[in-house]
């Protein structure tokens, strides 16, 4: 288990390391996918020979994250290394000079760690966790260039669109963990009858959600506004992914009531974006609107009863879908837009990307012997075998007949139209700044190598047959997908989008769009909320600040105030330690001084009349008759009084 958990923790290592380093972030990002591929195949190799693994740890009390990788999870965890591994060779050399290259490749190594957690989770709570940082991580990565005005919105609404279906996969655990009393995935999936109809359309919901199946397909093309890379990433083997993972999970809980909902629900999507992708007037949002249907045919194949077909189209559309948008990476480099009209005769001016993109192409269409053929062949085999063949089969075949038309328009745009006077215009555009050579080796090595992948894995039937079970086979699901792949790509190519769709591409070209669409449902909602607080906390800051000032106002009129009384009470005081001087003064040259004389003065005189206190006899007697003299004198000279 510890070679798988590689697959999990080099990438982690790499996206702590960039931001924690800051420097060389391309050659980290690369190395940490490099060492997950490594371990992944080497993961797919051991469980391909019959090993299994398995590790679990202690998270809280009674709470354990439980880690189990099966062949099917060995398989999906190289898919997705291998694509993450070549999107950030490509993005070595389409990211060069771009200011956010530390986030970017930060949260692309997140991005890759989180899916690589999502495969292999064995219980519900890891699923949860990892769930939510592909949310988190795609969320900023498609608003990578935030200084843009569309940017914010685009990617808003991509995660509040997701956020509101992910509702359904919250209920559907809490569902499934009541009835049995445990989180672990096999366990779960185990349960039949009411709760496992009720758990598995709530799984159902998330599913539609994450990979933009009607009605919520319209997040998807808005969020064309990150990075190329982003957007190879995103529509292959990682988020719009996880949709169809989560249903691969839940595969044997779901009964057949509900699994026919979800061939339906796919057969619905292949149909409806795959008119919406004929629409389309931009390579990026025609490549979008063409994972839903896609993605839409893979749940055809899931819900015909074959977890195979589904399995095996979503990792061969890994490497076609990859491959196109970092095709339309290199077009948007040399004439700074992916709009058809500034994109005509492009494909004769970087040939060697014309030719990646027209084999990842022709595969997507089913043109044998691409690995496409192989994938999309199984898909209709299991519509054809399924109990509801007379629905499943024919939304199967009006998905890859539009698939094969929207493929050839593409290439028919890119390839066709004033070359020299085009390339002159975006020239002159591009100011003479020159920029990056758009045929730079990383991102060439990173477009062959998914290219060549679109082309080879047919080769690779039988293995991955033996990993994911049997493939369906039929010969008429077989003529009939050579057939409508034929007449879709001569369709696409002779004729234009008004006239394949008329009066209907208007409608088309909005994603069939009622109004404002599910945004009025979920992101306008959401944007109200956000404005009403926002604009509350705007009241509440004006009356704090109002508030603060109206308190600062009335302090300074008290300091006003208590600086006249602190001058009062200075003048005051300094009266008062005048008074205060004098009064000492008079004391101390008044009061202490008669005080003073007059102890002298009784001091001196009880000296001299000790000298009358000798203890002498005589004279005692000499003192007595003086005394007695002195007094008959006295009272003769004042007289008696009569009595």
């Amino acid at each position: 288990m510890s070679v798988a958990l590689v697959a999990v923790l080099a990438p982690l290592a790499a996206a702590l390391s960039i931001a924690s380093l800051r420097r060389a972030a391309p050659w980290l990002a690369l190395l940490g996918a490099f060492a997950s591929a490594a371990a992944a195949w080497a993961t797919l190799r051991a469980t391909a020979a019959g090993a299994s693994f398995s590790a679990s740890v202690e998270w809280l009390p009674a709470v354990r994250l439980r880690m189990d990788v099966d062949p099917l999870a060995a398989l999906l965890s190289a898919t997705v290394a291998s694509v993450g591994l070549l999107v950030l060779v490509y993005a070595v050399g389409y990211m060069a000079g771009d200011r956010g290259t530390v986030r970017f490749y930060a949260l692309m190594s997140l991005f890759l760690a989180a899916m690589q957690s999502l495969v292999m989770a064995g219980d519900w709570l890891l699923f949860l966790g990892s769930w939510e940082l592909i949310a988190l991580a795609s969320y900023l990565l498609i608003g990578h260039g935030f200084a843009r005005d569309e940017v914010g919105s685009a990617a808003g609404r991509a995660f509040l669109t997701t956020r509101a279906a992910d509702v359904g996969l919250y209920l559907g655990v809490f569902v499934l963990f009541h009835e049995t009393g445990t989180t672990a995935i096999g366990a779960t999936v185990a349960s039949g009858g009411a709760v496992g109809t009720l758990a598995g359309q709530l799984l159902l919901v998330a599913a539609a959600g994450k990979a933009a199946q009607v009605p919520f397909q319209g997040w998807l093309a808005a969020a064309m506004v990150g990075p190329t890379p982003v957007s190879a990433l995103l529509h292959s083997a990682t988020l719009v992914a996880a949709g169809v993972i989560l249903v691969v999970r839940a595969f044997p809980l779901l009964p057949p009531g509900v699994l026919l909902v979800v061939g339906v629900l796919g057969g619905a999507t292949a149909v409806v974006a795959g008119l919406t992708a004929i629409a389309q007037r931009d390579l990026k949002r025609l490549l979008a609107a063409s994972t839903s249907s896609q993605l839409g045919l893979m749940l055809v194949g899931l819900g015909a009863g074959s977890l195979a077909a589904g399995a095996f189209h979503l990792v061969v559309h890994a490497a076609m879908k990859s491959a196109l948008f970092l095709g339309a990476g290199v077009f948007q480099h040399e004439r700074r837009s992916t709009e058809f009209r500034r994109l005509r005769g492009a494909g004769k001016e970087a040939r060697w990307a014309f030719a990646a993109v027209a084999v990842a192409g022709l595969a997507l269409a089913g043109v044998p012997p691409l690995g496409g053929f192989w994938s999309k062949d199984t898909v209709l085999a299991a519509a054809f075998g399924s109990p509801a063949a007379w629905l499943l089969a024919p939304l199967a075949l009006i998905g890859s007949l539009l698939t094969a038309v929207y493929v050839a328009r593409a290439l028919r745009l890119v390839w066709t139209g004033d070359e020299g006077a085009t390339k002159r215009a975006a020239v002159r555009e591009r100011g003479g700044r020159g920029g990056r050579r758009a045929a730079s080796v990383w991102m060439g090595v990173g477009l062959g190598g998914l290219a060549a992948a679109a082309a080879a894995l047919g080769a690779f039937v039988a293995p991955i047959e033996s990993i994911l079970g049997h493939l369906p086979e039929l010969a008429t699901a077989t003529v009939l997908g050579v057939v409508v792949a034929s007449v879709g790509l001569a369709a696409g190519w002779l004729w234009s989008a008004d006239t394949l769709l008329g009066r209907l591409r208007p409608w088309a070209e909005s994603g069939f769009q009622v109004g404002a669409g599910l945004a009025t449902f979920t992101t306008q909602p959401a944007f109200a909320l956000a404005q009403a607080i926002d604009a509350l906390d705007g009241v509440l800051h004006r009356a704090v600040v109002a508030g603060a000032a109206n308190v600062l106002a009335v302090a300074r009129r008290v300091s006003t105030a208590d600086r006249v009384l602190h001058q009062l009470v200075e003048a005051t005081a300094a009266a008062v330690l005048a008074m205060a001087r004098v009064a000492r003064s008079g004391d101390e040259h008044g009061i202490d001084a008669m005080i003073a004389a007059l102890v002298r003065r009784t001091l001196a005189w009880g000296r001299a009349s000790r000298t009358v206190q000798s203890g002498l006899v005589h004279q005692e007697l000499v003192w007595a008759v003086g005394g007695t003299a002195a007094l008959l004198a006295l009272l003769s000279f004042v007289g008696f009084a009569p009595g």
